[in-house]
């Protein structure tokens, strides 16, 4: 069975390190799992109940709820922005908590990895997303994970898929989310 896994990433830059590391984890995901990078985080509008509506629904949330409801599980990449998680990235969750109870995340397997210019990675962030997924209703994988510190300065020459270290590393991750999406769906 292939896995079919969704690729969030919380930085809209062009050239974003989490973008680079999205990349990464296509260009190395193991045999037996697909991961696919959702473009357009970026054109969906902030969640607002009022235009939550079937029916009247905006594109990009059509083509978000579609994504994440025609995956087996998700992997989202936040950078940090002032100590937590970027508005996008948790946009997204949002709309993909609902309708409550029974949204796209509902259920699904979820690892959240990334890379910052700190000293830590981005782990705060990455904690914050891995709670805010989790109370929206993915089955949060806490051992899958990766803090990948010094960004800039890391991938200032060297692109995240030809860095083997940090390939190896989202290899393990992505086997760990094709594992408990083939067990889910068992």
């Amino acid at each position: 069975m292939s896995v079919r896994i969704l690729a969030l990433v919380g930085s809209l830059r062009a050239g974003s390190t989490n973008r680079q590391l999205a990349e990464a984890a296509v260009k190395h995901a193991p045999e037996g799992a697909e991961v696919v990078l959702f473009e357009g985080l970026g054109d969906i509008p902030f969640y607002n109940e009022d235009i939550d509506v079937e029916g009247n629904l905006p594109a990009g949330v059509v083509a978000l709820r579609e994504a994440a409801g025609g995956a087996d599980a998700l992997l989202l990449f936040s950078p940090e922005y002032n100590g937590t998680i970027p508005a996008v990235l948790k946009n997204a969750i949002d709309w993909l908590s609902r309708p409550y109870g029974a949204g796209a995340l509902t259920g699904k397997p979820l690892a959240v990895v990334g890379t910052a210019f700190g000293q830590f990675g981005g782990v705060w962030a990455q904690d914050e997303a891995r709670k805010a997924a989790g109370i929206a209703g993915a089955k949060v994988l806490e051992d899958a994970k990766l803090s990948i510190p010094g960004s800039l300065t890391r991938f200032a020459e060297t692109h995240p898929s030809d860095d083997t270290e940090v390939a190896a590393q989202l290899t393990e991750v992505i086997a760990l989310v094709r594992g408990e999406a083939t067990a889910a769906a068992a």
